[in-house]
């Protein structure tokens, strides 16, 4: 079996792939030689030729060579969105994402944003940076906070668990009607949104891009959230009207923490960045800047290696048609 592994890796993840497939015949496109360039964004050359050859790929790989892949059995990609991939690849072959590992990294990274919003610290650091010490006023607190979750995959329901341990009331929509889970107290489907965005204090978006997604939050539904109301969105950018959002938070009416943003990268001078209110990190928040988040993409990749051999049911099979995760056998 051909093995291609188009991600970077580490000598410890090579021997957990290898482990997998013994007999395997693997290439791998970039190892790493220490920790620190486990976060390198540095390009890295994929070889073509492998990857038309290789009949698993692990990695996220160029969609229009897809047609060529004619021996292509699974395409594990080290991303949990897959949405590109929806109906490209060849009759037969399966492909898996990798939701379940980026839920620890970006779960932390929005309750992070959201005590940095909540107790105005990065009112304090902008006034350090002055070298100005002055009392800001009132906080908020997660305690007792209605939080709003639309999407409650991996990511989603990792950070409404954390909210809830530490008392809030949470509050989740999912795209289909599914069994409530234990780390919400109420779920809903995506029509019931305008009726929960008044009373929700934070608004935090977890989704994928689809045509449900994209431009979801408009002005009209931004003017909808309460104020002093934060919005939170580590999905897609494309889910903001961002001239909406500028308009909204130079009003003074929300608070807002994103690690996406519509456009990416976000332009220098645009109106976004000096808008009061705002946080913003330039889409890091997953990526491989946690080591569990690198490791569980390889544990999954690993898994699935396996399965495909004896053929057993994979890990986190996305529908090939329609891009979404299948619900069953997940990681």
């Amino acid at each position: 079996m051909n093995i291609y592994v188009a991600m970077p890796v580490t000598q410890e993840h090579i021997n957990t792939l290898k482990a997998s497939c013994p007999e395997g015949n693997f290439e791998f496109a970039r190892v790493l030689s220490g920790a620190d360039e486990r976060c390198a964004k540095d390009p890295f050359e994929l070889d073509r030729e492998m990857i038309k050859s290789a009949d698993v790929v692990v990695g996220n790989i160029p969609v229009d060579i897809l047609p060529e892949c004619t021996r292509l059995k699974l395409l594990q990609l080290n991303m949990a969105g897959s949405d590109a991939y929806a109906g490209k690849l060849p009759a037969g072959a399966e492909l898996a994402n990798a939701s379940g590992a980026y839920g620890l990294a970006i779960s932390e990274h929005m309750l992070g944003m959201l005590l940095v919003l909540m107790k105005k610290l990065d009112v304090y650091r902008d006034n350090q940076n002055k070298g100005l010490w002055r009392d800001e006023g009132n906080v908020e607190s997660i305690e007792n906070a209605k939080v709003l979750v639309v999407g409650l995959g991996d990511i989603g329901g990792e950070f409404a668990l954390r909210c809830k341990k530490l008392g809030a009331y949470c509050i989740g929509i999912r795209r289909s009607k599914a069994a409530k889970p234990d780390f919400v107290n109420e779920l809903h489907t995506l029509e019931a949104l305008d009726n929960l965005l008044s009373d929700a204090d934070v608004v935090a978006l977890a989704l994928p891009n689809s045509a449900e997604s994209r431009g979801l939050m408009n002005e009209e539904r931004l003017l909808k959230m309460k104020r002093g109301a934060i919005l939170l969105n580590v999905g897609r950018g494309n889910a903001v009207d961002t001239d909406a959002l500028v308009r909204v938070l130079n009003s003074g009416r929300i608070k807002a923490g994103l690690d996406v943003t519509d456009p990416e990268p976000l332009p220098q001078g645009h109106p976004l960045w000096n808008c009061p209110g705002a946080l913003i990190t330039p889409h890091i928040s997953g990526y491989y800047h946690l080591k569990q988040t690198h490791d569980r993409i390889i544990e999954i990749a690993a898994a699935n290696i396996r399965s495909l051999l004896d053929g057993k049911p994979i890990l986190n099979a996305v529908d090939a048609e329609t891009g979404y995760r299948k619900p069953d056998n997940r990681f």
